[in-house]
């Protein structure tokens, strides 16, 4: 490494916030004005450390006897080696040292939507939210006409969706540099959008068509919606690494679809949901075939079968308990 050197003070993500250029060794770091390069910093010392070369020609980093110390991967050390990318933090600064022929990588595509910032996803992604709202209360809605209950179911929409678009800009800003608040907005939209559009075409399906496990497992499509979001919202984050963020995203939904078998088998017994489909439409939807009354008592007789077999155990478990008791 050879000079002349830049000392680059980072912020907590590693991004660069000063570069000052120093020509040459040895480099001194304080707070003191005589320093080489000045940390406004007030937990550093006035004069916190000092780089130096190596015998070898590499740099050292050596702490003049700071109270705070200087500190590398989480220990605290009196002399620290220096390679271009080593981190150090001084009282509550990160800095690292590179020489000017410190090799680069080459340019990056630019993979950023710059015309879909600001605006114009925002409104699309409220637009959204609030047309969700509107179908939802319609579609549930058996009373009479009553503007107030579909403002109301809008406003909590928009609110919870406005909430959980602003942590995910809060989260942009602070690891990506920038909020992003309409991208983040028009993801939150668009996958209630998509969850919404699953609800009712499985529910439909499933009556038209006899396919009651869409209803059944139709949870599991749900959080494999979910995942897709914080997919999207984290790659809007941290565009650079999409087969990571993909693989957390299949890893998250695979836990998620995992816990809610479990839960399901805990509480009902079954993997399903739900024994029965909760959507029941007008017969001009059923497209699949009746079945017959022969059919319909042999299916009748199985259960009852089964519910007698059930109870059956239960009663001689209770009988095997009191006997013990005895």
């Amino acid at each position: 490494m050879s000079g002349p050197y830049f000392v680059e003070l980072l912020a907590h993500n590693d991004e660069v916030r000063q570069r000052h250029q120093v020509a040459g060794l040895p480099i001194r770091l304080g707070r003191g004005y005589d320093n080489d390069v000045i940390l406004d910093d007030p937990h550093t010392a006035i004069h916190h450390a000092i780089i130096e070369q190596t015998p070898d020609g590499g740099l050292l980093l050596r702490d003049l006897g700071s109270q705070n110390g200087s500190v590398h991967l989480g220990r605290r050390q009196a002399e620290i080696p220096l390679n271009g990318n080593t981190v150090v933090r001084l009282g509550h600064s990160n800095l690292r040292v590179r020489g000017i022929d410190f090799p680069l990588p080459d340019e990056q595509a630019d993979t950023t939507l710059h015309n879909w910032e600001g605006w114009p996803p925002a409104l699309a992604g409220l637009a959204i939210i609030a047309a969700l709202a509107v179908l939802s209360t319609w579609l549930d809605d058996t009373n009479k006409f009553e503007a107030i209950r579909y403002l109301m179911a809008s406003a909590y929409v928009l609110t919870g969706g406005l909430v959980w678009s602003g942590a995910w800009a809060f989260a942009n800003r602070l690891f990506g540099g920038h909020a992003r608040f309409g991208r983040h907005l028009f993801i939150a939209g668009a996958g209630m959008a998509a969850m919404q559009v699953w609800s009712i075409f499985s529910g439909t399906a499933a009556y038209a068509l006899s396919l009651e496990g869409l209803t059944r497992y139709g949870s599991h499509v749900v959080i494999a919606i979910a995942a897709a979001m914080v997919y999207f919202h984290l790659l809007t984050i941290k565009p650079r690494h999409p087969r990571g963020l993909a693989i957390a995203a299949v890893v998250l939904s695979l836990l998620g679809s995992c816990l809610t078998l479990m839960m399901n088998y805990q509480r009902y017994g079954q993997l399903a949901d739900e024994l029965y489909m909760n959507q029941l439409l007008p017969p001009t939807v059923k497209l699949s075939q009746d079945k017959t009354v022969e059919q319909f008592l042999g299916d009748a007789a199985k259960l009852k079968d089964k519910v007698d077999a059930d109870r059956s155990k239960n009663v001689t478990h209770e009988d095997g308990d009191g006997d013990g008791g005895e």
